[in-house]
């Protein structure tokens, strides 16, 4: 196809964007600017989750409760700032950068083919960025009493006199604190002994300290066994033997990516229920028989050693596990398994993309869903793809001249807004033909909490899982002057490093504005910047940044 060319006769585009999110967005209009004809295949809203029902409307009702506002103020405020739930304007953003909207559902049927409700179109390639939904748990009688996802927390206008909030993930804490913050009687529910399973434990504390000072009741270490409706509300049974009397229940016990009904099958692409798409370090998904590494070793396995030394280089197949390790998200279980692959594999092509399907990009909270376990890194044929297509030979990859990639959450990668925006970009950079390759060791998570919760790269907990070698060393908030001028002692950082290769690798903090002061960090681990270098940086009098010099002195003096 040509540039800027939309074959009419035949309804065929470049490419074609399976779902409108933040993800399918950026791809659209990027390659649209680029000179491609784009088409974006969106049935809910264009723009996805992020900013009607996730990120953007949960950090406003966050900021009204830090501010004191009444409900009343912080629903209409959440409504005017998501367009109380239009996308006119996004819709209009997209045709201004020359993207056609398709609205409707969009079903791949054949290499090079796609159905919108009734409607055939042809595309050259296609890229799929169709997000993720909540998972709800099988829990006895749930069907049965008045349940929220994320999704109704932050668009309706009701404030439960008692919540129970199941999950005590970022989306399970944020909620929390909302709602507490508003006046509800709030109880989070946690399989797991503590918040934030998947980060530092003195993060997860440190943010029980705060929920339980609003008088949130936290059960942790207990599951929900069978719930019932009651004459005024409804009554929780606990695996604990504990019982909790609410009038709703809100799940935030992780999301699951949408992979399904899409027709990637004909396309030769394995596609499991709740199971992310597996892409390559380009953010092509890989089809039946490629080869994926192994990166679904249950909860408490070990990877050997000489797996995590090589998930810290700069390698394209080190990039992939130390996504792994890096991002608790990428989890065996709950929302899904093995995401990525490593090495370059297959190139990029100049050709133009086609992207389909629902929602998009990024959770509530900003952060990551529940936590999994760390990857082995061992590259492997995938079982599954590899018994679909010895079982059906038509599964195999048919002839396709186009290629098909993916972003956002339906990768199973780093599932955030803004690793949604980055794969956006190495998608865009790669169907134009400049070839990229993705890197996730450094994306943050963050828990936009009172204080906020932020993690980047490798968490100690994923690394003793892998039996990697991390060094550690760790400052309270409180030692620095910022601190008593903000009135605000709570808080720490902690900073770990490779005890093998001497650079840091990962960090956490909790503390009032984490999320601005600790993205030098962030930065120090993406580039491998040596420890006395950053031991010689300055850090402005009186801030919170100040706190990492001292581990920094110290992992420095200890390597």
């Amino acid at each position: 196809m040509s540039r800027n060319h939309f074959d009419v006769a035949r309804n065929h585009f470049d490419v074609v964007v399976l779902g409108g999110g933040t993800a399918g967005e950026r791809v659209a209009a990027g390659l649209a600017r680029a000179g491609r004809a784009v088409a974006l295949v969106e049935n809910r809203l264009v723009g996805g989750e992020s900013p009607y029902f996730a990120c953007v409307p949960s950090k406003s009702l966050l900021l009204s409760a830090r501010r004191g506002e009444t409900w009343e103020l912080a629903v209409a405020r959440r409504d005017e700032i998501t367009g109380n739930l239009d996308d006119g304007g996004a819709a209009a953003r997209m045709a201004d950068a020359g993207v056609t909207v398709l609205r409707g559902w969009g079903r791949v049927t054949g290499p090079g083919s796609l159905d919108v409700d009734g409607t055939g179109y042809g595309f050259d390639d296609l890229v799929v960025s169709t997000g993720s939904e909540p998972a709800v748990p099988a829990v006895e009688g749930l069907e049965d009493v008045p349940v929220w996802t994320s999704d109704e927390a932050l668009t309706v206008p009701d404030l439960p006199r008692r919540l129970v909030v199941l999950g005590g993930g970022p989306v399970g804490c944020e909620m929390a604190q909302v709602y507490a913050a508003f006046g509800s009687a709030v109880t989070v529910v946690e399989a797991s002994g503590r918040l934030l399973t998947a980060e530092a434990p003195f993060a997860g504390e440190i943010l029980a300290e705060a929920l339980r000072r609003m008088g949130v009741d936290l059960r942790l270490g207990a599951e929900p066994a069978r719930v019932e409706r009651c004459p005024v509300g409804l009554r929780l049974w606990l695996s604990d033997g504990g019982v909790v009397e609410a009038d709703r229940i809100l799940v935030a016990a992780g999301r699951r990516p949408r992979v399904e009904g899409l027709g990637l099958e004909t396309l030769g692409i394995a596609v499991h229920a709740g199971r992310p798409l597996s892409i390559d370090t380009t953010c092509r998904v890989r089809t039946c028989g490629a080869l994926i590494p192994d990166l679904s070793v249950p909860a408490g396995a070990a990877a050997a050693p000489e797996a995590v030394h090589a998930a810290t280089t700069a390698s394209a197949g080190g990039i992939a596990s130390a996504a792994r390790l890096a991002d608790p998200a990428l989890s065996a279980g709950g929302a899904g398994g093995a995401g990525i692959a490593g090495g370059a594999g297959g190139g990029a092509r100049q050709a133009a993309t086609a992207v389909v399907g629902d929602g998009g990009g990024g959770d509530a909270a900003g952060g990551v869903d529940d936590a999994g376990a760390a990857g082995t890194g061992q590259a492997r044929v995938s079982e599954d793809a590899e018994r679909v297509a010895e079982d059906d030979p038509s599964a195999r990859m048919p002839e396709f001249s186009g290629g098909v990639w993916a972003a956002g959450d339906v990768t199973g990668v780093a599932r955030t807004t803004h690793a949604a925006r980055y794969q956006a970009r190495v998608v865009v950079s790669n169907v134009l033909g400049k070839h990229r390759e993705a890197d996730y060791r450094a994306i943050p998570r963050v828990v936009y909490t009172a204080p906020t919760v932020y993690a980047v790269g490798i968490s100690p907990v994923h690394a003793e899982q892998a039996g990697m070698n991390l060094i550690k060393a760790g400052c309270d908030l409180s030692a620095t002057a910022r601190a008593a001028v903000e009135a605000e002692d709570r808080g720490r950082v902690e900073l770990y490093a490779d005890g093998e290769r001497g650079l840091l690798v990962g960090a956490a903090a909790v503390g009032l504005y984490a999320e601005e002061w600790m993205s030098e960090i962030a930065l120090a681990i993406r580039a491998e910047t040596p420890l006395s270098l950053l031991t010689d940086v300055v850090h402005a009098f009186p801030t919170f940044g100040e706190a990492v010099e001292a581990p920094l002195r110290e992992l420095a003096a200890r390597l």
